[in-house]
């Protein structure tokens, strides 16, 4: 009776196609995400971006690490070797002979399949004197033969054959376990033990403990927990937090501390060079006896974001812990901002909560792009530009140029931009223009609506408004090529003439005397023409129009005046032919019925338009939402941090009479050309015109920010109506159907008493 077996394997093949496919499994992946990228396409983009970023700190890092690093290097070696293992073991399993193969009694007595019996015994006859023991033949040999010959010959066993693929009919189905056989044998039964309770009783909850105490620490953003946790104390505790506060609070990071951040570091060394640098910085409230701010983490990373925004030299160990702290930064910050943008919201929420104050939110914004420049809050935008230094902004702000931000720089014109920066050489002039010209402008458009409503531009209290806004990036280069484009010869003298027409159209003082009598006759007139038929108050209109223009003092030729006659008189023609052919209340009710059909096309055209708008909202928003867009948008020019940024803003609606956040910031990541963002908030619910801003914030670069108005009239809300058609729930079925059952029986009953 057929049965199953499951055996070690003793011979070792089986374990030798398990190891092939296991190393496959391992290798194959590790290679697709472990390889290496092409370090000639890094090397390229380096060299693209040399003659604008050359001068920045993170590019000269970036160069010297790709030539010391030998990490790539071990990566590959580490690669190739697994590769060769796998490659091996795979020649190895190819070249392993087959143990299971098909019984075929014809291949035995080397038959074709289908032979007769005659020959069947023939070649039995053959290979008996061949292979017969007695003859000298191999003893296994023979016994497959008769084998072969028994399960051709005999029907039974024939049958077998067929059925089983055995003559001897079913045998035991054998499973062999891809291990080899001494893992299990009583030798080494302690070892194995061993091994099997170091790796999964030891090792493995050690390797996972580790991941998930580390991780739980950390937020999703890669925060410490502590650290938001401690953002919050101080954004509450301290709604208006000036710049040196939030410098504090920065500093006070749970990331900067050795305890918490092995990557942090005290050295022996600090306790002389950081007193040095607090006598230089000055008074940046050292006695402050207030934890965490006087604890020596605290202390010290505050002196250095300090010397870092002040461009002040260091020692190389205080310039490495320099480059740390300012790294983690950026990061902080949105983590700072993200924090009061959640009070905001459990301010306006809930109640009883205190709000951050806007001017501590802008802070963050203003201090991000302080650190990402290595500049003070006091300081010139100019200074972002290379070979610019203090001395060199008295040139730029001069009563002759009055340039103080990046945007004046560029209005001017070449010759006059040269002539100011005189002090530059060519090539250095250059590089400054090429670096300009790499900055970012940001041409910004809004369009307000309510959505998911009847009427979209109707504001009414408690709706839910959206702001679409749409962000444009070019590069300044193409603000330089635009402006000497529109600056042809003639614009000058064009200008001028404009001007001179302007001073001749002014009227004269003596004539403004008597505005108050202007103003009263003009009443009367209006009161009087509302009585008189449209004709009249036409042709009055003109004659008051040609006297207002006299009164002005506006010249006025004789060709002109017989050019208005002759259309007065044709026009007064015209009136009298149309006025012969139609009676006036005729010509009123084809008016009336042409103004309701345009009307009707006209809304319709709207309706179609905001219904085609509406889907395609729908499509972008859903396109959107599938679609992950890279982070990658354009390298950030800095000469002082030391890590490559991306350039990234923020976008908000504020009310900056208020102080408060209307809409929360929007930290726009994926702004390579064009990027549409929607900021939604809850209308007022006051009726009145509301005055907000739309504001944009770099979060890389000072001086180009933008902020725009944003007018807001909210309307009464509309309201709810009781007894709308919607809401008349129709009978059911039932109560239809025994209503037609009794009217069928009413009128069954009325036939009859008619018979009757």
């Amino acid at each position: 009776m057929a049965g199953q077996q499951f055996q070690y394997d003793d011979s070792g093949n089986t374990f030798f196609y398990f190891l092939t496919s296991f190393v496959g499994l391992i290798v194959i992946p590790a290679t697709y995400y472990l390889w290496p990228r092409d370090q000639n396409a890094e090397q390229l983009r380096l060299k693209s971006l040399r003659r604008v970023h050359g001068r920045c700190l993170w590019y000269r890092l970036r160069l010297l690490k790709s030539q010391q690093s030998i990490v790539p290097t071990l990566k590959k070696a580490a690669l190739l070797f697994g590769w060769a293992v796998f490659i091996f073991l795979a020649y190895k399993v190819s070249k392993l002979d087959r143990e299971y193969q098909e019984y075929n009694p014809y291949e035995v007595l080397n038959l074709e399949a289908g032979a007769s019996v005659a020959e069947i015994k023939k070649q039995y006859r053959v290979l008996s004197l061949k292979y017969h023991p007695d003859k000298g033949g191999d003893e296994a040999t023979f016994m497959k033969i008769v084998k072969a010959y028994s399960a051709l010959t005999h029907e039974e066993a024939r049958k077998n054959w067929e059925t089983y693929g055995n003559p001897d009919g079913p045998r035991v189905t054998s499973f062999g376990i891809a291990l080899p056989a001494w893992i299990v044998d009583q030798k080494n039964s302690m070892l194995v033990l061993l091994v099997y309770g170091l790796a999964f009783m030891v090792i493995l909850p050690v390797v996972v403990g580790t991941w998930w105490y580390r991780s739980i620490r950390y937020s999703g953003d890669q925060i410490l927990i502590n650290t938001t946790q401690l953002f919050m104390h101080f954004m509450y505790k301290t709604p208006t937090m000036n710049m040196k506060r939030l410098v504090m609070v920065l500093t006070a990071a749970f990331e900067f501390d050795p305890r918490s951040n092995k990557e942090a570091i005290i050295r022996p060394t600090d306790n002389i060079e950081v007193p040095q640098l607090i006598r230089e910085l000055g008074n940046i409230n050292v006695k402050k006896k207030e934890p965490p701010f006087c604890y020596p983490y605290s202390l010290k990373a505050r002196v250095l974001v300090l010397t870092h925004l002040a461009r002040m030299e260091v020692s190389e160990t205080i310039e490495e812990d320099q480059r740390f702290v300012v790294k983690k930064c950026p990061a902080l910050l949105q983590e700072m901002i993200n924090v009061g943008c959640q009070l905001t919201m459990m301010a306006t929420s809930r109640g009883g909560f205190r709000a951050p104050r806007l001017t501590s939110i802008e802070n963050c914004m203003k201090l991000t792009q302080m650190a990402v420049q290595g500049l003070q809050e006091a300081k010139s935008p100019l200074l972002q530009l290379p070979h610019f230094e203090e001395e060199h902004l008295r040139y730029c702000i001069s009563k002759k140029y009055k340039v103080r931000t990046l945007e004046d720089l560029v209005s001017l014109k070449d010759s006059d931009r040269r002539n100011m920066l005189r002090f530059l050489g060519e090539e250095k002039y250059d590089e400054v223009m090429a670096v300009l010209g790499s900055f970012p402008s940001i041409t910004m458009e809004t369009k307000l609506q309510v959505l998911d409503d009847e009427d979209s531009n109707n504001i009414t209290a408690g709706s839910i408004v959206t702001v679409t806004v749409t962000l444009t990036r070019k590069r300044m280069s193409e603000v330089f090529e635009k402006g000497q484009d529109t600056q042809t010869p003639t614009e000058e003298t064009v200008t001028e003439e404009v001007q001179g027409d302007a001073t001749k159209n002014k009227p004269k003082v003596w004539q403004n005397k008597n505005k108050g009598a202007k103003k009263a006759a003009k009443s009367k007139k209006k009161k009087l023409t509302k009585k008189r038929p449209v004709s009249q108050q036409q042709g009055k209109g003109d004659k008051a129009k040609q006297a207002n223009g006299n009164v002005a003092g506006t010249e006025v030729t004789a060709a002109t005046k017989e050019e208005e006659e002759e259309l007065s008189d044709k026009g007064s023609e015209s009136d009298e032919v149309e006025g012969n052919k139609d009676s006036p209340s005729e010509r009123d009710e084809e008016s009336d019925k042409q103004s309701d059909a345009e009307a009707d096309e006209v809304t319709g055209d709207d309706e179609e338009q905001e219904w085609e708008a509406l889907q395609q909202s729908i499509q972008r928003r859903d396109r959107a939402l599938l679609e992950t867009k890279s982070k990658i948008t354009h390298p950030v020019y800095s000469l002082c941090f030391p890590e490559e940024k991306q350039e990234w803003w923020w976008l908000y609606i504020a009310d900056r009479k208020e102080q408060t956040l209307v809409s929360m910031p929007y930290h726009v990541c994926t702004l390579k050309d064009t990027e549409e963002v929607e900021l939604k908030f809850p209308a007022p619910s006051k009726m009145g015109n509301y005055q907000y801003s739309v504001i944009l914030r770099s979060d890389s670069y000072m001086g180009l920010d933008q902020i725009k108005p944003l007018k807001l009239e909210v309307h009464e809300a509309k309201a709810i109506l009781d007894n709308h058609p919607q809401w008349d729930i129709p009978e059911t079925e039932e109560e239809d159907e025994d209503q037609e059952e009794s009217d069928g029986i009413e009128e069954s009953e009325e036939d009859d008493e008619d018979n009757d």
